[in-house]
């Protein structure tokens, strides 16, 4: 019987800690939209070099003349509900991100909307 007890409370906390692990990984890794300044617009137009199609956002590596960027863009499924899946979002593809810069991190942006060919996507 004090075994089995014992066994519980085992069992419990190590679910409660692999629980809290979790949410706070996630907790971390998301941004917090007052880091972008929106008073400052970007307009950027490169060659996506990598893609992250994950939750919580939908992340892209995209080369511009100047500079490698890191756009944070909507989650994957406000993208695909409008109208933007994953195989439309290919590494090489030339594509305009238009948001706001980090208010630190000097090559990542808060993507607002993205155009890809002649399709405008608003992320918000």
């Amino acid at each position: 019987m004090l075994k089995t007890k014992m066994m519980r409370m085992i069992i419990t906390a190590c679910c409660v800690a692999i629980f809290m692990a979790t949410w706070t990984s996630t907790a971390i890794a998301h941004h917090g939209w007052s880091e972008y300044d929106n008073s400052k617009t970007l307009n950027l137009s490169g060659k996506i070099q990598a893609i992250g199609y994950d939750n919580p956002h939908v992340v892209l590596q995209l080369q511009t003349k100047e500079q490698l960027w890191e756009a944070v863009l909507a989650p994957p499924s406000r993208l695909q509900n409008r109208g933007l899946p994953p195989k439309q979002l290919q590494v090489g593809e030339t594509v305009n991100v238009v948001g706001y810069p980090h208010r630190s991190e000097k090559n990542e942006m808060r993507a607002e909307q993205i155009i890809v060919g002649d399709k405008t996507i608003p992320l918000r």
